[in-house]
């Protein structure tokens, strides 16, 4: 079992940043691929950010290189810095961890989920 408690969310004016934070319980956090996901009302859930167990990175089409993921192994740890906000990136923020070194962008592949923190960029 893995638990995930993020944190770090808030209100933010348009063109500001944040970083969001995920620890992660649990002694194998580097056998995780982890993920950050999104989802606004009446929207989807979307992926953000991922990062294999080998400190890949891999970004969703949105987030057009404002975003940086990062783990940090001896912590449990994985971090999203977000850049640049946009009244589109408010949302609520979910940390998610699966299986395995592999990076999908698929919510169900994922076997562990953080409560989610909200992000609001007001327009």
């Amino acid at each position: 079992q893995v638990q995930l408690v993020e944190s770090g969310g808030g209100l933010v004016q348009a063109g500001g940043s944040l970083r969001l934070s995920c620890a992660a319980s649990g002694r194998t956090f580097n056998g995780y691929a982890m993920a950050w996901f999104r989802q606004a009302p009446g929207k989807e859930r979307e992926f953000v950010a991922g990062i294999s167990g080998g400190s890949r990175t891999y970004y969703g089409d949105s987030i057009e290189g404002r975003f940086a993921i990062s783990r940090d192994n001896a912590k449990n740890t994985v971090y999203l810095q977000m850049t640049s906000l946009k009244p589109d990136d408010t949302a609520v923020y979910s940390c998610a961890a699966r299986t395995g070194l592999v990076v999908l962008t698929t919510p169900t592949r994922y076997d562990y989920w953080g409560q989610g923190t909200q992000v609001t960029v007001p327009s």
